[in-house]
């Protein structure tokens, strides 16, 4: 008689699990088929909507209690905030499961309209022009002045490239912003990240989890501190080539532009910075427009023999760095799209900023060469007579010094959020003290990243090697190995096959260039320092 009760007993058990279990699965594999994962059968399909519908009168009435405390005064609610402590996982869970009603709707939580609101007030929103004027900036700087040089060593080629490299970094910032976005469940296109950081570490994931943000740190930290060398060495160069009768040397003349930049290690924010990036870019396109006139004045005597498609193996490669590293701006494109109040714009926006640049680019990069043809000079500036040459480079010195705040500043965040950030548990202590100001070493470290800057601008006086070295080694793996990369990584299952072509493709010749251009520049600097020659 025991036997017979525990046996009816045990299948009654039995049954119950199997009932229970079959409605979970079910339940899941329609929840899983609704947000495209695979696709339920009839049985699981039947099934989940059984536990749909006894599941929907009890979420129901969950949203009408929201429903009903949104609807009471301020008075009851701040009472209800303290006594529904408790509650309030389940009014999340309740917010969150509305996307699975079957409505496929559901009421947001009121904080994350609060909070969202709030952000908005705190960051305001840029227009695409902004956008564009900022990418403009950034593609369109003191860097434009090497790519007569450029081809000089490329000749037909190089102009080819010119336009090769503005259709590719305009593609790869675009994939570069796709890898911010995915799809939620229903279909939408939602930003889960923001930086190019956070692309990198979720490619790493879940092994490396921030193996991917180190890399990209360190190139990040490579190309800001290369871009102030460089301030450093053309503000030399300039002030050398201008005043050519002054006993003064170009390493003297890049210790007078690095004591007038020493400020910068005070720096606590762009404000006042920013208010000269206006007219540093309008002196810029003013001095372009002033090299440009004075070519077409010497129209008569272009040497157009001498734009030859042969190039020169040997130099080249540097022709490629230079060229890749006057259109880097990868590094700001995540914070700038997510700031713009139409993102969707911002494709528009990146072609016709790159068409402009490359356009601009290619016109003054082959009248200039056309001028001077053999002669052309690493920077073009120092071709001009020196009447027009001492007004012009005082010009570009203006804006090389009124340029070097902005990456050594951008340098600056990122070495103290990777090293000197308490709350991310680095390396080093926080460099400011509790009332917000800079600590004394910081600021020496600071100063030293300055003299840092100055030492190598003595040591390694070359403009567009030191260009050439920069583009093949950080601009070409911030602007084409990792975008493609990533995008292969991150959104996979969802390109097409021209994509991954065009993915596969960018990789493999970006990879060739880098190592190519990064060989031959460091070659170019070797002999250079060892025969001593000068620019």
């Amino acid at each position: 008689m025991a036997h017979l009760i525990r046996s009816k007993f045990q299948n009654k058990l039995s049954n119950a699990a199997t009932s229970m279990s079959n409605k979970s699965t079910a339940k899941v594999s329609g929840m899983m088929a609704r947000m495209g994962f695979q696709a339920a059968t009839d049985e699981e399909g039947l099934g989940f909507a059984a536990c749909d519908d006894l599941d929907y009168d009890h979420r129901q009435g969950l949203q009408m209690d929201i429903m009903k405390s949104d609807e009471m005064g301020g008075g009851d609610a701040g009472e209800g905030s303290g006594e529904g402590g408790m509650g309030g996982g389940e009014d999340g869970m309740a917010a969150g499961d509305s996307h699975y009603q079957r409505d496929g709707t559901g009421p947001p939580p009121s904080g994350s309209k609060a909070s969202g609101l709030g952000e908005e007030e705190k960051s305001p929103k840029i227009t695409a022009w902004e956008a564009g004027w900022n990418v403009t900036n950034a593609i369109q700087g003191m860097f434009v002045l090497g790519l007569p040089y450029a081809i000089l060593h490329g000749g037909y080629l190089g102009l080819f490239l010119i336009i090769f490299a503005a259709v590719v970094c305009c593609y790869t910032g675009k994939i570069l912003i796709a890898c911010l976005y995915e799809e939620d469940e229903d279909g939408q296109l939602v930003r889960v990240r923001d930086t190019y950081v956070d692309i990198a570490n979720a490619c790493c994931q879940p092994r490396f989890p921030s193996l991917g943000g180190h890399i990209v740190n360190v190139a990040q930290i490579i190309e800001l501190v290369m871009t102030c060398i460089l301030y450093v060495v053309v503000s030399g160069n300039l002030m050398y080539n201008s005043f050519p009768t002054l006993p003064i040397s170009q390493k003297a003349w890049a210790i007078v532009a690095t004591a007038a930049l020493l400020p910068c290690a005070f720096l606590k924010n762009l404000k006042s910075v920013s208010k000269f990036s206006l007219l540093c870019t309008i002196a810029h396109f003013v001095i372009n427009i002033l090299v440009i006139a004075y070519c077409l004045s010497r129209a008569r005597d272009w040497a157009w023999d001498k734009v030859k498609f042969y190039i020169d193996v040997k130099k080249f490669p540097i022709s490629i760095g230079i060229i890749v590293f006057s259109y880097t701006s990868q590094i700001f494109l995540p914070s700038l799209e997510g700031n713009m109040q139409k993102p969707s714009e911002f494709h528009c926006m990146m072609n016709w900023t790159h068409i402009a640049a490359c356009v601009l680019k290619g016109l003054f990069a082959l009248v200039a060469y056309l001028t001077w043809a053999d002669a052309t000079k690493e920077v073009i500036t120092d071709n001009l007579p020196s009447t027009i040459r001492a007004v012009v480079n005082l010009f570009l010195v203006s804006k090389a010094l009124l340029s070097y705040p902005l990456p050594f500043f951008a340098a600056v965040e990122v070495l103290e959020k990777s090293f000197f950030n308490e709350q991310e548990r680095t390396w080093f202590p926080n460099c400011y003290g509790g009332d917000g100001r800079l600590k004394a070493w910081g600021l020496t470290l600071r100063c030293s990243l300055v003299v840092f800057t100055l030492l190598m601008a003595i040591y390694v006086p070359h403009f567009a090697l030191l260009m050439g070295l920069t583009g093949s080694l950080t601009g070409a793996g911030l602007c084409f190995l990792l975008p493609s990369l990533f995008h292969l990584k991150l959104l996979w299952r969802k390109l097409l096959w021209h994509h991954v072509f065009f993915d596969v493709a960018i990789f493999v010749i970006g990879g060739i260039c880098a190592i190519s251009g990064f060989i031959h520049s460091m070659e170019g600097l070797i002999e250079a320092y060892k025969y001593g020659i000068e620019d």
